[in-house]
């Protein structure tokens, strides 16, 4: 690169400062968690929609992640709270390494197979994923995965009432020290001062809390823009297998409820329909509790909660022939996958035959809880019966991969070579388990000018096409 193209990639990302100023000045709560913002005359940093007053010009920074501003020594703002924002959407549009590697450190590959297994399951050296993710994230893995400890840190000091020193391994640090030396840089606060922060649910209590598995722990799952509850709550809804899932109340007051298979133990999870300004509430009760992480990034991708919806509402309502639905259901969301593997199983022999199968080869969950009582069968237990088996054994093989890493356009070709898969059921593997936002049916409109969106636009033509049936409405996926 020489002078010039030196100067124009200095005045580009001049522009985009200066954009993302303006986003600041007006606390616009669109951008949050697609960028941060740090104040170098009080070293905070913030998310844009931060109520604080709109620092000068000259005294901020912009961090494409709060691990890029945690590691140039700013801390969390104790206002807006920066950590707990979405996740910016590009992540799950993006099908590239960097895209697959933010996945996996969501769901908490990191913690559990350090530097080397997320290198791995990308296929790249550790070398090769610390540059990627700095030049575009500002931070490499590990700084991304203690982020991420950091913010599940602060949830459980600020919701349960478990020791200190169980925390911090639950949370995934390899020592109290660690732990202790972590939340002092980030929140500029003790442990115990967090955890006794006005305005927590733990304070001025002195009582410990009820371990999580029996109680649960109480969680809000933030989202950004309008979030169409009912529609993803409807759809669930529809799909539910008995003793693996429920669904409690009656529309526009409803739990959803399921267990899950972690990495550690198994968990029950609800989610409550009623959404609040920005969440949806949840509760998540674990046999163990380092696997917080993935049960919460699990339910963001069941639920879209990453979503920009701006964006896809902006992109797709620019089409008059969506323009109607989108107004109709704005903040529609492409709901994805709690467990992957048996997503696509479900997807492939139904829901009446799914709970046959789950009856038939489900494993007793360890603490059963109401009518939850059964773990949906893994592929190994699933590989010779003959409608699930083709599939079945070729992810219990690992020739289709479904997890948040997976190469998309592999895993597309993969699922093709599957005996007894149709076109169809592939796509909404991809669309469903995948959580790929830009997935078009074989028998559905394929517009370019909708890409990146075409599986929130294939939401909208469903259930369309679901309302304008004499029978009734269906299940739309």
């Amino acid at each position: 690169m020489n002078a010039a193209d030196d100067t124009r990639a200095d005045h580009r990302e001049d522009a985009r400062d200066d954009t993302r100023y303006e986003a600041v000045s007006s606390r616009d709560a669109r951008f949050d968690g697609v960028f941060f913002f740090a104040v170098t005359s009080t070293g905070i940093y913030c998310r844009p929609s931060c109520p604080a007053v709109t620092p000068k010009r000259a005294n901020v920074r912009f961090f494409p992640t709060a691990a890029a501003a945690q590691g140039n020594g700013f801390r969390a703002c104790r206002r807006c709270r920066p950590d707990a924002v979405p996740g910016s959407a590009e992540w799950n549009v993006r099908a590239d390494a960097v895209g697959r590697a933010v996945r996996l450190i969501a769901d908490g590959v990191v913690d559990r197979e350090g530097v080397p297994g997320l290198a791995s399951r990308l296929g790249y050296s550790a070398r090769q994923v610390q540059r990627q993710l700095t030049a575009e994230l500002g931070a490499g893995p590990i700084a991304l995965a203690r982020a991420q400890r950091a913010h599940t840190a602060r949830v459980l000091l600020q919701t349960t009432g478990l020791p200190v020193t169980d925390i911090a391994f639950a949370s995934g640090f390899a020592s109290v020290r660690q732990f202790n030396d972590t939340v002092r840089g980030i929140y500029a606060r003790t442990p115990s001062a967090l955890r006794a922060e006005r305005g927590t649910r733990l304070a001025g209590s002195t009582a410990a809390a009820p371990h999580p598995l029996v109680a649960g722990i109480p969680l809000r799952l933030a989202y950004r823009g309008p979030y169409a509850a009912r529609e993803t709550f409807d759809l669930l809804a529809a799909e539910v297998v008995p003793r693996v899932e429920e669904m409690l109340g009656e529309p526009g007051a409803r739990t959803y409820r399921r267990t899950l298979s972690l990495p550690h133990g198994t968990g029950v999870v609800s989610v409550d329909e009623a959404p609040h300004p920005g969440w949806l509430d949840a509760r998540v009760s674990l046999s163990d509790l380092r696997d917080l992480t993935t049960a919460v990034q699990r339910l963001r991708r069941l639920f879209d909660l990453d979503a920009d919806p701006y964006a896809v509402d902006e992109r797709l309502g620019s089409d008059p022939r969506l323009t109607r639905l989108v107004e109709a259901r704005p903040g529609l969301r492409s709901p994805g996958a709690a467990d992957p593997d048996e997503c696509a199983v479900r997807l492939r022999v139904g829901r009446e035959r799914a709970a046959v199968l789950a009856e038939a080869y489900g494993q007793a969950h360890p603490h059963p809880c109401g009518t939850l009582d059964l773990l949906f069968p893994t592929p190994d237990a699933l590989t010779g019966e003959p409608d699930a088996g083709p599939l079945a054994r070729a992810l219990a093989a690992g020739t289709v991969r479904l997890d948040p890493g997976a190469d998309r356009e592999e895993t597309a070709r993969a699922l093709e070579a599957v005996p007894d898969l149709d076109a169809r059921t592939a796509a909404l593997i991809r669309m469903r388990a995948l959580g790929d936002p830009d997935v078009a049916l074989p028998d559905s409109p394929d517009e370019g000018t909708w890409r990146p969106w075409r599986s929130y636009a294939t939401r909208h033509l469903a259930l369309d096409a679901a309302r304008l049936t004499p029978t009734g409405p269906a299940p739309a996926r």
